[in-house]
């Protein structure tokens, strides 16, 4: 019965104060080497079609707490652009969604002695949520609660990426469009989903022979629908072996408006290893959940497949 209630009030906590937001839940996982599940812009970078696959699982030691996978897949097309996919599945509680993101970005060179570098990208997205209306039966819930509810929503992100040698700078905007709310609840569901992103970092290496590389970064976020605003300040060492890789690092998630309050703390680890890929992190909850869970799983395993080598910088 405790851990009904926890779900229920956590459940209603995200749905009616936050809103549903209809996309995929955003944690560590740009993080493991794959910053296109953040932005378009990334897509076709790199010299291989990367595939990634991602389970998140929240809430470790409650009962039916949110579950989340996805798979996160780009590749380059001609010499400049790239194009990717992002498909995930989601469930809460009693709510469950499932959506795509199919994304193109153009790299454009602006100084290819300096390797300064400006990308866009636009991706297209659908989603269906739907609201389990038998399980409200199930749980003693009124029995005049009948149908469930469901809905489908179209929407669309753009991003632009700066890159000047080991600095990147990328602004993202997503959910465009506002949503239809009409088969919920018009009046305190918000229709106005637009994200704002700001992810930036610099990768560091005290010389060109060195095997260590230091890599700070932040990702900053906001919400239009109710004003939130939130940051993780991010650090991470990866260590070289020829095109092989590990690296250590970890997380650090705040709103904005509680820098010493943090919502978790996240150890990242992580590996390449000929054309595969590992990433592992796990969240430390610090806020009031800790009562009732220790943290959160999330693991990434990939493959990069078929090289084609680029004439153009801009896609290294």
């Amino acid at each position: 019965m405790r851990n009904k209630i926890l779900i229920l009030m956590l459940l209603f906590g995200t749905v009616v104060a936050r809103g549903q937001e209809l996309n995929s839940p955003q944690h560590s996982q740009y993080l493991a080497d794959n910053p296109f599940v953040l932005s378009p812009t990334y897509a076709g970078i790199g010299d291989h079609i990367k595939i990634r696959l991602n389970g998140l699982a929240q809430w470790v030691g409650i009962k039916d707490a949110p579950r989340t996978q996805s798979l996160a897949a780009d590749m380059r097309i001609g010499e400049k652009s790239g194009v990717g996919i992002f498909l995930y599945n989601d469930s809460n509680g009693y709510t469950k969604q499932q959506g795509a993101r199919i994304s193109f970005a153009h790299h454009l060179t602006l100084n290819r002695y300096e390797d300064e570098f400006l990308s866009f990208g636009l991706s297209y997205n659908f989603n269906q949520f739907r609201l389990d209306v038998g399980e409200f039966i199930d749980a003693g819930f009124d029995p005049g609660v009948t149908n469930d509810r469901s809905t489908s929503n179209h929407n669309f992100d753009v991003g632009m990426l700066y890159r000047k040698n080991a600095f990147y700078l990328s602004l993202n905007a997503s959910n465009l469009v506002n949503k239809d709310v009409y088969i919920f609840d018009p009046i305190y569901e918000p229709s106005k989903l637009r994200n704002f992103y700001l992810y930036s970092g610099y990768r560091y290496k005290k010389s060109r022979t060195s095997n260590m590389e230091i890599e700070p970064s932040i990702l900053y976020k906001i919400f239009e629908s109710d004003g939130r605003s939130e940051a993780d300040l991010n650090l991470k060492f990866r260590f070289y072996d020829f095109e092989d890789y590990y690296y250590v690092g970890a997380t650090y998630r705040f709103l904005n408006d509680q820098l010493g309050k943090p919502l978790y703390i996240a150890p990242l680890v992580g590996l390449k290893k000929n054309n595969l890929y590992f990433g592992y992190s796990y969240q430390v909850i610090l806020n009031e959940i800790l009562g009732y869970s220790t943290g959160t799983h999330v693991v990434t395993i990939g493959v990069d497949l078929f090289q084609g080598i680029s004439n153009c910088r801009c896609t290294y």
